[in-house]
């Protein structure tokens, strides 16, 4: 289909994402400069005044919050009878994604996640917001070690009347009684929801499952089961008394607030922990998880700001990492930025960091490909690694077991081998092979392994058996 070349100030760049009620752009903001997700809704479901008058909520409700967990709404507007909303353009990817990719959040990561939610929630419940459809698709793990909630689109403003009353609205697998029931409602919809939202960490599974009728009678009238008479969930204990609470049948009987569900797990875990610690786990998970063929509507970049390079340390480069950052997104999506300044806090120098990074693609023709993307990006003279002599007299490290160390000049003219088709990373690649095996062959292996299976990975490994 056509797209438009602009909506209203805004200069469109990408189509981000397509769906049944409109169309979501990246686009570029002449004003402030910077980029911006455009949310549109479909001219033929405009012609509703229920869709029309839901846009226009998300725009109201999202609007009037501002907290670093909710994703930003900048200007709503109309161009030539499409209705758009300028929002937030969050780099990520939803927590919908990796669940979907069987990430499993650890028992370090899963108090962090609702947190961070449950914070979110908490501030758009104290200015008279209900979001009424929190769920895994509307919460953004953006790439600086945040969440983000977004889609307020069924959102309920107390003092307006801008949703109706007795009807039943939201996604029914995390949908609390009163929802089902159409019954009176207020913000303990949302503690129900984050209550599925834990069950499923914790899990691997909604409480409820079926049909729209099934789930209805079971989230009405039975009580689920809890993660420690659940197979295989191993889950701190703890966590029952929390889930019995929050996903309560009457909303009485449910935490009073986002707050204090959050004091709750807060006290449950018993020490204090860092509300970012799920990002290890994504990080981990990177080099396995397909990647999208477009990000997730709704999101925003902020990549490429100084301040998300804020605990970096001083004597980096910030350009040489920000180009490493976009040759691995190409690869691994937005968690590049945060495997970036990870690396960039444990490595020393410019070719131990993309070797490091270079592990952490999975695929080998991928891991390849950013090879030999960054080779570029070290200067003369190996960009900061130790001088000639000194790496190549190093012995290399201790190999696995008693086993003597492979030669040093065996290692050396091996690395020469490999630099001709990577470039200045060999050399740290040559000392991590020989680390691993003080076996000839199997250190010949290993550093074939930088190369895609093909004639080139072949020719490589053919050379370096005839060093011996």
């Amino acid at each position: 289909m056509n797209h438009p070349e602009r909506l209203g100030k805004y200069r469109i760049t990408d189509v981000l994402g397509e769906g049944a009620m409109g169309i979501v752009y990246k686009a570029f903001d002449p004003d402030i400069r910077r980029a911006v997700a455009l949310k549109t809704i479909r001219s033929q479901v405009a012609d509703s005044g229920s869709a029309q008058a839901r846009f226009r909520n998300e725009a109201q409700a999202a609007g009037r919050l501002a907290h670093p967990g909710i994703v930003a709404v900048y200007d709503f507007g109309v161009d030539a009878d499409v209705a758009f909303i300028a929002m937030e353009f969050v780099e990520g990817h939803t927590l919908a994604h990796y669940l979907l990719n069987r990430v499993r959040f650890t028992d370090a990561d899963i108090p962090g996640v609702m947190c961070q939610v449950l914070d979110a929630l908490d501030h758009a419940h104290e200015q008279g917001v209900w979001h009424r459809d929190v769920k895994p698709a509307n919460i953004i793990m953006a790439s600086n070690g945040r969440l983000k909630v977004a889609d307020f689109g069924i959102a309920r403003i107390e003092d307006t009347q801008l949703t109706q009353a007795n009807v039943m609205i939201g996604t029914p697998t995390y949908m609390a009684p009163e929802q089902f029931l159409g019954t009176p409602m207020d913000r303990r919809v949302d503690v129900y929801s984050a209550g599925v939202l834990l069950y499923l960490l914790l899990t691997g599974r909604p409480p409820f499952l079926g049909n729209q009728e099934q789930l209805t009678y079971k989230v009405v009238h039975e009580a689920p089961l809890m993660p420690s008479q659940i197979e295989n969930a191993d889950r701190p204990r703890f966590y029952d008394a929390i889930l019995a609470r929050a996903l309560a049948k009457h909303p009485d009987e449910r935490y009073a607030s986002a707050a204090a569900f959050s004091d709750a797990i807060r006290h449950g875990v018993g020490q204090p922990f860092d509300t970012t610690a799920w990002e290890q786990t994504l990080v981990k998970a990177a080099g396995r998880i397909a990647k999208p063929a477009a990000p997730a509507a709704g999101r925003a970049g902020t990549g490429g700001s100084s301040a998300g390079w804020s605990g970096v340390p001083a004597h980096w480069d910030l350009a040489a990492l920000k180009r490493a950052e976009q040759s691995l997104a190409r690869h691994v999506g937005p968690l590049a930025g945060v495997m970036v300044r990870r690396a960039a806090r444990e490595c020393a120098d410019l070719p131990s960091l993309l070797a490091r990074l270079a592990e952490q693609v999975g695929n080998p023709a991928a891991r390849s490909a950013f090879v030999g993307e960054t080779t570029a990006i070290i200067p003369r003279g190996g960009g900061g690694v130790a001088p000639p002599n000194a790496a190549s007299n190093a012995p290399p490290p201790a190999a696995a077991g008693n086993a003597a160390p492979l030669p040093q000049a065996l290692v050396d003219a091996a690395q020469k081998l490999l630099a001709q088709r990577v470039g200045p990373i060999a050399q740290v690649m040559a000392r991590k092979a020989a680390g691993r095996s003080s076996d000839a062959q199997a250190f010949f292996v290993l550093l074939a392994e930088h190369l895609p299976e093909g004639p080139a990975r072949q020719q490589l490994l053919a050379e370096l058996r005839r060093l011996g």
